[in-house]
């Protein structure tokens, strides 16, 4: 149970974990559409890692300490982008910055978490620019579109472990948990139909393998069960998709 508690403490609770799956998410569709370079790797990891930080401490006493931890997380960002990539990828990277500052920051009078219903696709707004726009010379819309529904759809759950303490309305609050299932589910149908007929065959059954795994998440999702079974267990879905094309190519 101690080991538990100190995986929870220094793994979840730290943010590194949510950034590490959001970043095989999007290894995923960079060795899908062979892109995949170890500093766009390092890239995305210390963007994802240096927001979600930013995000849980910035009403801390922590707060400075934040603040100089992504100064200098920035300034490694812009130098991976400089010296392996170009302009046009430093300017993308600074819209989803400036985006995921949008979404909960200190000096806003109302950010986007503040709007009602608005969260959970603003999320996979962010995770899915930077899988489909960030990572790639174009922009391809079946690789938005894929992310986009799947993120969102991964988003509700943590509605519904929310739903007793969350201040503004949220699906679960407005429909209820059943009803905020079945919109997930048809999040994650849509997403894996895209997935078939755009991705090629074995990352579409990686895929959609994960899509099962997602169907029987969000299903025993209530706002009774433990914040692990989130923070770990609905959190892994990002990175399913890259751990299911891990086994099938190696074993």
């Amino acid at each position: 149970m101690n080991i538990l508690k100190v995986l929870k403490k220094t793994v979840i609770d730290s943010q590194v974990y949510v950034s590490l799956m959001g970043t095989l998410f999007a290894v995923f569709f960079m060795k899908e559409q062979n892109t995949f370079r170890f500093p766009t790797f390092a890239l995305i990891f210390i963007t994802y890692f240096s927001g979600y930080l930013y995000t849980k401490y910035q009403y801390t006493k922590h707060f400075l300490k934040i603040v100089v931890l992504n100064a200098v997380a920035g300034i490694i960002c812009a130098f991976l982008i400089i010296h392996n990539h170009n302009e046009i990828r430093l300017l993308k990277w600074f819209i989803i910055v400036v985006l995921g500052l949008l979404y909960n920051s200190f000096f806003l009078d109302v950010y986007i978490r503040k709007i009602p219903l608005l969260k959970v696709f603003y999320v996979g707004l962010v995770w899915a620019l930077v899988n489909c726009w960030l990572t790639l010379p174009e922009f391809s819309i079946p690789i938005f579109l894929i992310s986009f529904f799947f993120i969102t759809a991964l988003v509700l759950p943590f509605d519904i472990r929310d739903m007793n303490s969350d201040t503004v309305k949220t699906f679960p609050l407005l429909i209820g948990v059943d009803n905020t299932k079945y919109i997930a589910y048809v999040l994650v149908f849509i997403s894996n139909i895209i997935g078939i007929f755009y991705l090629d065959w074995s990352y579409a059954i990686a895929f959609f393998m994960t899509g099962i795994v997602t169907y029987i998440l969000i299903y025993f999702s209530d706002n009774k069960r433990d914040d692990a079974y989130y923070s770990f267990g609905v959190e892994t879905c990002s990175a399913l998709p890259f751990l299911f094309l891990l086994i099938m190519e190696y074993f």
